[in-house]
């Protein structure tokens, strides 16, 4: 198995850590300490070494801060993890609501006289930074080395896993025509600082294994405007690339790094979004000029080239293949017969059985009844729950293969369930059509196509308090950006980006609900008449059916059974052949239209 089940959550050690740190804050005249949730590399996910933020609270979400000050903690988490986190922390630490309350807001009232609270440059970013600076006017912010880490006397050893290369075949382009394509986007800037595991990755077409779940390895890069690039990680990673790098890419330690940027002739740009403060620090320092830009990974990459989309397609059906023979296994299980770990095992299992898989894509969120209602709920031997007649059952997963990563999120009926949640899955699964339906002029964002999945449940007094939809990676991270569906998406639509489009309906302590597939923005044909002449839309990538059983479907308008009828025929035409048997008379019945 991939996925374990151990609590990794420890809320009872929680209170000692942070006395243990406290201590640290008084011998060294500080008054409080910033612990995010992130490593010098920038991404969203890190390695056992540098999750500082769960050992020390207890909090395992994606996303989050402590800020640990001599009198009080705040734990800040967003919508995603708020029934979490209660049972994750102990009373020692204060739960709050962030974004809606900043660390600038809650660092001021909890020092109104001023005080010196210190960071570790390492692990902020320079925007971040900038901004949380800007916002305090008594308080002094202060750079110093990780407490956490003086205090943490077995902190696992740095990853070191093993690099390998993800063929042309897979790409699409060699790495050597992105160097040079990528360093003539440069402008006045001589050399850009990638930190992020998956721009480089992508940038020079390997991938690793520092990261569970995510194909990347920890690095950094300076991609220079004559067509070169400096890789700086251990040499004992790279040892099975061959001569793969060739004479473009010069390999370097990661501890000569700062050294290498401070000796560097500028301009030289920086992503403040991702940029370490330390990085930023050394190059002033050394005197070198900094331009602010984005990553020039993060574009090319989200926009996937013919040869990802297709890699991608064929990791859908393979996967959706997967996901058929589970859901039919599921319908025959009795009610009452299955724990939440069952469903994990079983549907893990079958993704094994494609003999392709190469790992899970995230930790798959199996949650019945209550637990749904925890938008990121993971199993565990302690919190395992049946799976009972009249409970909806939610399970969002998703495999990483080398031609493409997904993510599918199906809630499907246990037994008899009542009328207020399938009017909710009813409204849920409009919200998601919608989307899927959507029609919009080039140069929109997805804050301009979020309302889209909305409208149903605001019908209703309704919504859902995450995002509709972020990007994937091709066999990459599957959180990838910089496009977004939601409110906070400001990132133009481009083809080829691969989003998920996942609207859903939580209801705490009783069930919880999501529906997602995930799309590719794609080219809209011209309509006759049409007054707007380039516009976009979106291809369905997931197909899986959707749960019949909890539509209400005078509910729906006549475009919206249209669309789902069309779309069940097409997992039923794509998925028949792939599978036998029972799991055939499944599909065929769960494909079925209204």
């Amino acid at each position: 198995m991939f996925q374990k089940f151990q609590e990794t959550a420890a809320p009872e050690q929680g209170p000692g850590r942070l006395a243990a740190l406290r201590d640290v804050l008084a011998a060294e005249a500080l008054h409080g300490f910033i612990v995010p949730r992130s490593d010098a590399h920038q991404g969203e996910y890190v390695a056992p070494r540098d999750d500082r933020l769960a050992w020390l609270t207890g909090f395992t979400g994606s996303a989050g801060y402590c800020v640990a000050l001599r009198d009080s903690a705040g734990v800040f988490v967003d919508s995603r993890y708020r029934v979490q986190v209660k049972a994750q922390v102990a009373d020692v630490y204060t739960p709050v609501d962030w974004p809606e309350v900043g660390l600038a807001e809650w660092i001021g009232e909890a020092l109104p006289e001023g005080g010196r609270v210190g960071f570790d440059p390492w692990l902020q970013a320079v925007e971040p930074l900038r901004a949380l600076q800007g916002k305090l006017e008594s308080v002094t912010l202060e750079r110093c080395d990780n407490l956490v880490d003086r205090i943490w006397e077995d902190q696992p050893a740095p990853p070191m896993g093993r690099v390998f290369v993800q063929s042309l075949e897979l790409a699409g382009e060699a790495h050597g025509d992105k160097i040079a394509r990528l360093a003539g986007t440069l402008g006045r800037a001589k050399t850009a600082v990638i930190t992020l595991p998956d721009s480089i990755a992508w940038l020079l077409n390997i991938r690793g294994s520092d990261i569970a779940r995510n194909p990347v390895a920890h690095g950094f890069a300076l991609l220079h405007s004559d067509g070169t690039l400096t890789l700086f990680m251990e040499h004992e990673k790279l040892s099975d690339l061959g001569d793969h790098l060739g004479p473009q890419v010069s390999v370097a330690p990661p501890e000569s790094f700062l050294a290498a940027i401070a000796t560097l002739g500028g301009p030289v740009a920086i992503d403040p979004a991702t940029c370490p403060v330390i990085v930023a620090d050394t190059l002033a320092e050394a005197g070198v000029e900094m331009i602010e830009a984005q990553d020039p990974c993060v574009l090319p990459k989200a926009c996937k080239n013919e040869v990802e989309i297709a890699g991608s397609r064929a990791a859908h059906l393979r996967d959706g293949a997967a996901m058929v023979r589970f859901l039919a296994w599921l319908d025959a299980q009795p009610p009452g017969s299955l724990s939440e770990i069952d469903v994990v095992t079983a549907l893990e299992g079958e993704r094994r059985a494609t003999n392709a898989l190469r790992d899970i894509s995230f930790e798959t969120i199996s949650g019945t009844g209550a637990h749904g209602a925890i938008v990121h709920y993971r199993v565990t031997e302690k919190t395992n729950a049946r799976v009972e007649d009249g409970h909806l059952l939610l399970v969002d997963s998703g495999g990483q293969y080398v031609d493409g990563t997904t993510d599918i999120t199906r809630t499907v009926a246990v037994g008899r369930v009542g009328e207020e949640e399938a009017h909710a899955f009813t409204r849920v699964l409009r919200g998601m059509i919608g989307i899927s339906r959507a029609r919009w002029p080039k140069g929109l964002a997805g804050r301009d196509l979020d309302a889209l999945a909305r409208v149903p449940l605001w019908e209703a007094g309704l919504d859902y308090g995450h995002g509709t939809g972020h990007g994937v990676g091709s066999y990459l991270c599957v959180h990838e950006g910089p496009q977004r569906l939601a409110r906070t998406g400001t990132v133009p639509l481009m083809e080829g980006m691969i989003l998920s489009n996942e609207p859903g309906f939580y209801r705490e302590g009783a069930y919880g609900i999501r529906i997602e597939n995930l799309i590719v923005v794609s080219g809209a044909p011209l309509l006759a008449g049409a007054t707007v002449p380039e516009m976009l839309s979106f291809e369905t990538l997931t197909y899986v059916p959707i749960d019949r059983r909890l539509i209400v479907t005078e509910m729906l308008t006549r475009a919206e059974t249209d669309w789902l009828n069309a779309y069940h025929a097409t997992c039923r035409a794509r998925l028949e052949p792939l599978v036998e048997g029972a799991t055939k008379d499944w599909l065929i019945a769960a494909t079925e239209p209204l």
